[in-house]
């Protein structure tokens, strides 16, 4: 039987897609070598805006360091691999990526970026890590950093925002160990976990509750001095929130009044302060 032409042409071109295969992907450098830095730059970009996979457009970016290892080009790749490891969500490489910024060019204009994008490559990750609060401590670590180093960028201004949530995310962290240990009646396990909100963690949202928390845990210990005093303290800064409303009602259930009851107890000192305007 005859093969005609039209088929052998298509049997060439099976057997040239075939041996191409064979040879798998082509290296970076044998595919990139031969463009100029700005060239490959802006296929970086173009992969970076069309691509699903924004991982996908690091490869120009890297390739750039590697052939124009000492250009102003580098540099902008650096900061780029940075941005496009962040928008793929792999937040150790961005943070990698942005600390080496740092680290080769910390006067440069970019840097507030960097430093930015270092920050919130932590924050990012704070409702993934379950109880772990270390990304937590390390966002506001750098967070802080980005404050402090670049007060009048508009990353600094964002970074606040970032931090008073970071913050309150510990705090509510602490709320909800604490909850746990109160709900299985482990009240002295709870009591340190709310007095931890209520000394280092005042302004957040979660001092009301922490508050009103302590008056529950003390009166179910008996201790119904402290549990005037929180009661006391949660009237004094938060009347009108309905936290103080549960606790008024719980101790006038048993014939108490929200009051400072005296001694030296952290209560009592917080109450103190709270009244000559050193608290909260």
């Amino acid at each position: 039987m005859k093969v005609g032409a039209r088929n052998l042409r298509l049997l060439g071109a099976f057997a040239i897609a075939a041996a191409l295969a064979a040879c798998g992907p082509e290296r970076p450098d044998e595919s990139l070598a031969e463009f100029s830095a700005q060239e490959i730059f802006q296929r970086g970009e173009h992969e970076l805006e069309s691509s699903r996979r924004a991982s996908r457009s690091v490869r120009y970016f890297a390739e750039i360091e590697r052939l124009y290892p000492y250009s102003d080009w580098a540099r902008r790749a650096l900061i780029m691999q940075a941005y496009a490891y962040h928008r793929a969500r792999e937040f150790e490489e961005s943070a990698a990526a942005a600390r080496r910024f740092l680290d080769t060019y910390p006067g440069d204009e970019d840097a507030p970026y960097a430093a930015y994008l270092l920050a919130i490559s932590f924050y990012d990750q704070i409702d993934e890590v379950g109880r772990d609060q270390g990304v937590t401590f390390q966002a506001l670590r750098h967070l802080r950093r980005v404050i402090e180093d670049y007060p009048d960028t508009e990353f600094a201004r964002s970074s606040v925002l970032k931090f008073d949530l970071a913050f309150d995310h510990l705090a509510g962290k602490e709320m909800e160990i604490g909850r746990f240990y109160l709900k299985r009646r482990n009240y002295a396990a709870a009591i340190s976990r709310f007095r931890v909100v209520v000394e280092d963690f005042q302004t957040t949202t979660h001092t009301p509750e922490a508050l009103h928390r302590l008056v529950e845990a003390y009166l179910a210990l008996g201790f119904e001095d402290e549990a005037r005093t929180a009661a006391a303290l949660l009237g004094h800064n938060f009347q009108a929130n309905p936290f103080y409303e549960d606790s008024f009602r719980l101790l006038s259930g048993q014939g108490l009044a929200p009051d400072a009851a005296g001694g030296d107890g952290w209560l009592s000192q917080l109450y103190r302060q709270s009244i000559r305007g050193e608290w909260l």
